[in-house]
């Protein structure tokens, strides 16, 4: 498995010709004037110009996302819904759901408990056969669906599910067509897509329909689509390109379980400026205490 050091992985963004004869991109990008950065992990940050602010650090419901639920869901809901207030009241208001997660009823009850008005719902369209689900052809019928299932009449960011084929945009055109018609009624506010492949990420960061692109990101090379140094050179094109990046596999879906190696993903991420905001799956209240308070470290540092 392929690994870069954070020394290695600063050198590449500093010395920008160098670098561009291996990673294509890299010296252009590196260009791009950072966004502001943020001092902790609840630090609000606007989505391009559409008014949504997310807390730069995300509740996930998708660890081991699969069949309708995921590790998330089988807390059960009370478990869910503790685990949901709780990153509420530690400052997160940004809570990344997926059809796929069969996470939506259950963040219907958190909602209960938590004011609507108050957070900033993520979800998204499966469109491929497989996981115990037919794909969707179409966003019209998923979105009216979703809103039941959430109670919420509004779907803040809805984003194509897991695209890895380049020719995403056209595969999806349909989807992508009523996306932006419901955008445009005001039931969706941001649209975007999830990468699964380096090829489809590349698409996405020049794309003028997408607005906002989940990637998966992290120093080690875990349950990632390509090498670091690689990804990063897209992610930065990406937000020179005023896409809004939301990095996932921050800490290796769970493989990155040592600090020192969480140290690692987080500085190469956000001292490299590589993402907007990240999204992680938390399983218990502790593990929001203890990212909130190390991502507060490492932007000190």
């Amino acid at each position: 498995m392929y690994s870069i050091s954070r020394r290695e992985f600063m050198r590449a963004g500093a010395f920008g010709a160098g670098a561009a004869a291996v990673f294509p991109g890299w010296a252009a990008a590196q260009e791009t004037k950072p966004a502001t950065k943020p001092t902790s992990a609840t630090d609000r940050v606007e989505i391009g110009q559409s008014g949504v602010k997310v807390s730069m650090l995300a509740q996930g419901t998708g660890a081991n996302g699969w069949q309708k639920q995921s590790d998330q869901t089988r807390l059960g809901m009370d478990g869910f819904v503790n685990l949901m207030r709780h990153s509420f009241d530690s400052g997160i208001n940004f809570f990344d759901l997926a059809d796929l997660y069969g996470s939506h009823p259950f963040m219907k009850n958190a909602l209960k408990h938590i004011p609507r008005e108050d957070v900033v719902l993520l979800s998204k369209i499966w469109f491929a056969p497989g996981g115990g689900m037919k794909g969707a052809t179409a966003a019209k019928p998923e979105i009216e669906r979703f809103r039941q299932e959430l109670g919420t009449d509004v779907i803040d960011i809805c984003l194509v599910h897991c695209v890895s084929n380049p020719r995403w945009p056209a595969q999806q055109q349909q989807i992508r067509d009523e996306l932006s018609e419901l955008k445009e009624k005001g039931v969706v506010k941001v649209v975007g897509c999830s990468c699964h492949s380096m090829e489809a990420l590349r698409v996405a960061a020049e794309d003028p329909w997408t607005e906002l692109i989940f990637a998966r990101i992290n120093d080690k090379q875990k349950k990632m689509d390509g090498r670091p140094a690689e990804v990063a050179a897209i992610l930065r094109q990406a937000r020179k390109n005023g896409k809004f990046v939301v990095g996932m596999k921050i800490y290796g879906c769970g493989d990155l379980t040592k600090k020192e190696d969480r140290d690692a993903s987080l500085h190469c991420v956000l001292d490299n400026s590589l993402v907007d905001a990240m999204t992680i799956g938390f399983t218990e209240p502790a593990q929001v205490d203890d990212s909130i308070g190390h991502i507060a470290e490492v932007l000190k540092g």
